[in-house]
């Protein structure tokens, strides 16, 4: 049997060998870290190890990462939290076409949320931040987006929301790993990362908050992760994530450079192999991800088709699997229905090669035309 091509690292990312050995040598040991006793101020210490190793990597302070469940938690405490610890601004703005953790504040907050217009190429539309005004409490806007990979200018968005006093928070999730992630120079009050899209475990991610910052928490406990998070830490999840970050940013430019060539190199044979399609987004783009409109088919056909063939891909974010609908960020871009409904995205990672490249672009051809006479 043909191994199969997995190419859906931007939904979750197989865990790094690295991150199972620190993990391995963790799982076992006993202790809450906060106790007091041997036991439990060796996890503290372990704890505070991970802590400070995911601060270097993101080029923030210790004290402002708070380790959360994954990046849908971190989200919706940032956008709940800012809500209910500025009583004064009662409003939130976000991007159009962000991840459902943060679009859905919308019906959780309704008649308090705008949303910022985005433009056809994936990106904020020209004059959007002027929605961000003296009632905004924050604006939270992707960095990368997690089904188009296009890359987010921040910088009016920034400049906007310190004009008026609003926090700015944003998605960084598909960006860390794959580009060059700064906190303290990317000027923002807050950045959403998690550790399962880079080789790390699923259960953990962390919010990055300034320090200067408080946030309305929705829960309430012992107050652990500077009581915006209470509850037992996750030790031996917080050495993996720290274990798959290190490894994430230490060869960043190559793989990234890597993943760039194959991502091209996909675009190239999907172009010259199949007709009528479309890529989704403008450069400039992640290099781990790729989203193409195949017309004339339903995506979830061809998904289904191509699974059958050995090959993995998505119709978009994993967070909504399941439910067939076009793609809102797609329609947020102003895409039709059925250019939406009819549009994949590959997305690559560590275990991506130039045969994975070619294998899915033999299947593809063939699985279109297929998905095409479904349709018809």
């Amino acid at each position: 049997m043909t191994e199969r091509v997995y190419l859906d690292h931007a939904a979750g990312a197989p865990l790094l060998p690295r991150a199972r050995e620190a993990m391995d040598a963790v799982w076992t040991l006993p202790g809450n870290p906060s106790s007091l006793h041997t036991a439990g101020r060796t996890a503290r210490r372990l704890l505070e190890e991970s802590r400070e190793s995911v601060a270097e990597c993101l080029g923030a302070r210790p004290s402002e990462v708070v380790f959360t469940s994954g990046g849908t938690e971190a989200n919706n405490l940032v956008l709940l939290g800012a809500a209910g610890s500025r009583p004064e601004r009662p409003r939130l703005a976000i991007g159009g076409g962000e991840h459902p953790s943060v679009a859905g504040v919308v019906e959780r907050l309704p008649d308090r949320v705008d949303v910022l217009p985005l433009a056809a190429s994936g990106r904020l539309a020209d004059g959007a931040e002027v929605a961000i005004g003296t009632g905004t409490a924050l604006a939270s806007v992707m960095s990368v987006n997690n089904e188009t990979g296009v890359v987010q200018q921040l910088d009016a968005v920034i400049a906007r929301a310190r004009e008026v006093g609003a926090w700015v928070h944003t998605d960084a999730v598909q960006a860390f790993g794959h580009l060059p992630l700064d906190f303290a120079a990317l000027g923002v009050d807050a950045m959403t990362v998690t550790a399962h899209k880079l080789g790390g475990p699923v259960g953990i991610g962390a919010l990055v908050i300034r320090r200067e910052l408080t946030l309305a928490a929705p829960g309430f406990g012992g107050g652990q992760e500077r009581r915006v998070r209470s509850g037992t830490a996750m030790t031996a999840l917080a050495t993996g994530f720290a274990a798959a970050a290190r490894v994430a940013v230490g060869d960043l430019a190559a793989e990234a450079g890597r993943l760039a060539g194959l991502r091209e190199a996909l675009l190239r044979g999907i172009m010259t192999g199949v007709a009528d399609v479309a890529v989704n987004g403008e450069a400039p783009v992640s290099p781990a991800i790729l989203n193409v409109t195949f017309a004339g088919c339903r995506a979830d056909d061809l998904l289904l088709i191509l699974d059958a063939a050995g090959i993995d891909c998505s119709t978009g974010s994993a967070c909504t699997a399941g439910v067939h609908q076009p793609s809102e960020v797609l329609l947020a871009m102003g895409r039709s229905v059925d250019e939406a409904s009819a549009s994949l995205r590959f997305s690559l990672g560590r275990t991506t090669d130039s045969a994975a490249v070619e294998r899915v672009l033999t299947v593809l051809p063939d699985a279109v035309g297929r998905a095409r006479a479904a349709f018809g």
